[in-house]
């Protein structure tokens, strides 16, 4: 496409926006159609938030409450880094199937200053207290073997530096993206392409640096006696599934309501659909050979981790995520009419994310109530603090992504590949 002339390129996009699919009515959402929407879902996000709040009051316990928001904080960071992801995928590897589809993961990685934001009233709320899941924080190094030597990392003011790296890589990286896309929109300059492609070629191994410490620093640091070199690319998995099926769903949903008819197809579906497939059995690799390896290796640093998430009922969980998170979907996934169908992709889509849920709750909880006795831990009545603190933080989430689908064009308008995007056809 560079090597067109410009009066060339201009006619193409005069082809475009003839096409029917690119009619304003089918890429554009009516004004305020989704405000309603995103004032609600906010609404409730604070609710939520709020009852987080009166739960550790009530209970005593902000130990519970903490760990419920860190989970929704972790699953909506999941999947706005996979929008990230994604994003920079598609431009470096220069994949014009997926043009049409691109703007709605721009939209997710737009949503990561919200999701560092969350983190950091975390970050807040642990330092003024002194490490209340971050337990490393009140040990003593001087007198801990372990912590002495980890020292040089966990401790409060580098990480609080590590956490103003991580916001301001993924910050930069989203809004240059972004302003590319957007910017593009409205000049039809096809070599700002060429610039996301570059942005995203040094993008990629910054985004895999800063997810790996981040997923080290915020989970695997729960227990600092834990360690293991894989967390950060289980963590990484969990990214990039969740972000396709949200993808799908948004969509599925606003092809429902009339849009992106012809823009959007069956046969990005089902691209969508194999990637989510993939990357499905990706996370369950992942998973399988971090377990694997610490189970041979029996170190007890390592192994205890996973012994205390084979008792006190977490056992069953693992079983479900197990079954839930890979042979379930990998069985469904495995028929290409499920994959090509909006509503059979969207079904599995609703059912990963309340896998990735679990997962992030089978990961998070346990550390809420080791080293305490059995005959002390509270039951399972103060479940509604882990489901307030969770759709607190996804709700909010939700509604702010929501106000941004509906400000803007569902697609990039003037993408030098678009041509392609509305001719997608599968074969296999």
């Amino acid at each position: 496409m560079s090597q067109i002339t410009r009066d060339q390129y201009a006619a193409v996009l005069e082809q475009v926006a003839r096409h029917p699919a690119m009619a304003t009515d089918n890429i554009h959402l009516p004004e305020n159609r989704l405000r309603g929407l995103s004032r609600v879902l906010i609404g409730l996000g604070i609710g939520g938030l709020i009852a987080t709040i009166a739960g550790a009051v009530v209970y005593s316990n902000i130990k519970h409450a903490l760990a419920a928001y860190l989970v929704g904080t972790l699953c909506v960071t999941a999947i706005s880094l996979g929008g990230l992801f994604w994003t920079m995928i598609f431009h470096q590897v220069n994949a014009g199937w997926s043009a049409t589809v691109r703007r709605q993961f721009e939209n997710l990685m737009m949503n990561l200053p919200l999701c560092m934001g969350f983190v950091f009233i975390f970050l807040v709320a642990e330092i003024a207290t002194g490490g209340t899941l971050l337990t490393w924080m009140g040990v003593d190094h001087h007198t801990n073997h372990l912590m002495h030597h980890k020292r040089p990392w966990l401790n409060e003011p580098f990480l609080v530096v590590r956490f103003i790296i991580f916001a301001g890589v993924l910050t930069f990286l989203a809004n240059r993206l972004w302003r590319f896309s957007t910017e593009q929109d409205r000049t039809g300059d096809r070599f700002l392409t060429l610039k996301a492609r570059k942005t995203s070629a040094g993008g990629l191994l910054a985004f895999a640096l800063v997810t790996a410490f981040f997923a080290f620093d915020y989970v695997m640091a729960l227990d600092y006696r834990f360690f293991s070199t894989m967390f950060g690319v289980y963590y990484f998995a969990s990214t990039t599934f969740s972000s396709l099926v949200v993808v799908l769903l948004i969509t599925g949903l606003i092809r429902l309501g009339g849009r992106l008819t012809g823009a959007v197809s069956n046969e990005h579906v089902h691209d969508l659909g194999k990637l989510t497939f993939g990357f499905t059995v990706f996370w369950a690799y992942i998973a399988f050979s971090q377990y694997f390896l610490i189970w041979y290796s029996n170190i007890p640093e390592e192994s205890a981790w996973f012994v205390y998430r084979k008792q006190g009922g977490w056992e069953n969980l693992a079983a479900i995520l197990a079954i839930g998170h890979f042979i379930i979907p990998f069985l469904i996934l495995l028929l290409r009419p499920v994959k090509r169908h909006p509503a059979g992709v969207a079904a599995v889509g609703i059912w990963l994310l309340a896998m990735l849920v679990l997962d992030m709750v089978w990961v998070i909880r346990p550390m809420v109530y080791v080293g305490i006795p059995a005959a002390e831990i509270p039951g399972a009545e103060r479940w509604w603090v882990d489901v307030a603190g969770i759709l607190g933080v996804a709700c909010v989430w939700a509604g702010v992504l929501a106000s941004r689908i509906g400000r803007g064009p569902l697609v990039p308008l003037k993408d030098p590949r678009l041509p392609e995007a509305l001719e997608h056809r599968n074969w296999v």
